[in-house]
């Protein structure tokens, strides 16, 4: 297979960094480079900017109002996007929810939710984890029974990524307890404006509540919005999970952060010179460096493999293990270097325009709150221990 870029995807490349030096707004742009706390309307403005380019939703096909790109078009976005230091793309109706609903949606559901994620009009998170269901899911217990036109929700969800900003929620909910475990979930599209939901804060360890628990007490919803068939929520969910996985290696996060961690380094001081300098430490960089650049290209094999039409296998397991090894390995090296900067979080001074200044250089700031906060790297998207027995069997066979 070819991993040369084809002057046509060089073109690309060079189209997508004029567009981010032209549109990309330098207050987004501060704040993700700084670490500092992104709100929903910074979120908002970036979507917005990107969907009136048509390229908020790169992965949809052209028809629901994509912009068309394959992997390898996707992929270089990735890596431009975050060398730049924009704003994520908030994932849970564009890169997931979305191509569920192209691919089992009914028209009419097509025709009136694809539009309104493109436009922000709805704001999406995700209810498939449970207190007793993370990466097994087939464990859901949150009940939806069905009464006429509707069907009645019970139980729990946690881990709900910004499910403080959402007004939609999609779920796995259980509609059977015949037959296995994975043969009676169904998949409901759920208003969190309805009676009945509570949405409780869960404070991370870097002292954010970005994931939160959502109960559900006898919450009425429509059976318009059930997903596909009642009881085949199962395979909607596996599909839906390739497009979280897709590009779960983090590439271009990875080189983002190694960049960050090469300019510290040059500035940062150990016994009168560059920490650079430090045989030792300059050592643990370059590990972690060319632990990378195998890693990319095993990636861009996936991708190339992706646009000639294969589906990816354990191949995305194995990037996903890498991937976030790595990542947090970056983030590790990042913390030693500040030193003692690193020792006084001050999460306050992560909120823009707060009187709580940093204590030491800016770049220490955010340190310790993405050393804390990524160690959820190797849990989300499924376990790394999960990813590992699925290489076993899948590749070694055992």
């Amino acid at each position: 297979m070819d991993l040369n870029f084809t002057d046509e995807q060089k073109a690309f490349r060079a189209e997508v960094r004029g567009f981010l030096a032209e549109k990309l707004p330098q207050r987004l742009s501060d704040k993700v480079r700084l670490g500092q706390r992104l709100e929903k309307a910074d979120y908002e403005e970036w979507h917005a900017i990107l969907n009136e380019k048509g390229w908020l939703a790169g992965n949809w096909p052209e028809e629901h109002g994509g912009a068309g790109w394959n992997a390898v078009e996707r992929h270089i976005f990735e890596e431009e996007t975050t060398s730049a230091a924009a704003p994520r793309i908030v994932p849970f109706g564009l890169a997931m929810l979305g191509p569920v609903l192209q691919k089992f949606g009914s028209k009419e559901q097509q025709d009136y939710w694809l539009p309104r994620i493109l436009n922000g009009d709805d704001w999406w998170c995700q209810g498939y984890s449970e207190p007793g269901a993370g990466s097994d899911l087939a464990s859901v217990k949150t009940t939806a029974e069905r009464d006429g036109d509707h069907y009645v929700v019970n139980g729990q969800k946690t881990w709900t990524t910004l499910g403080q900003y959402a007004n939609m929620i999609f779920c796995l909910v259980r509609t059977s307890k015949e037959g296995k475990p994975q043969e009676g979930i169904s998949f409901l599209l759920i208003d969190m404006d309805d009676p009945g939901i509570t949405v409780r804060p869960i404070v991370l360890i870097d002292g954010e509540p970005e994931v939160n628990e959502v109960f559900f007490d006898n919450v009425r919803v429509p059976v318009t919005n059930l997903v596909g068939e009642e009881n085949k929520g199962w395979t909607y969910a596996k599909y839906l999970l390739t497009h979280e996985r897709t590009n779960i290696a983090g590439v271009g996060f990875a080189n983002a952060g190694l960049a960050n961690l090469k300019r510290i380094v040059k500035l940062e001081q150990s016994e009168g010179r560059p920490l650079i300098e430090d045989p030792l430490f300059a050592a643990r960089i370059a590990e972690v460096e060319i632990a990378l650049m195998a890693m990319a290209t095993t990636n861009l094999r996936v991708v190339s493999a992706a646009v000639a039409g294969q589906a990816p296998g354990a191949e995305s397991s194995m990037l996903k293990v890498k991937g976030t090894v790595i990542r947090q390995e970056i983030n590790a090296l990042t913390k030693a270097a500040v030193g003692p900067y690193a020792m006084p979080f001050v999460s306050e001074a992560l909120e823009a325009g707060t009187n709580a200044g940093p204590v030491g250089p800016a770049y220490a700031m955010a340190a310790t709150p993405q050393y804390l906060n990524n160690r959820k790297l190797s849990i989300y998207g499924g376990s790394n221990e999960v990813q590992k027995t699925i290489i076993a069997k899948a590749i070694l066979e055992l």
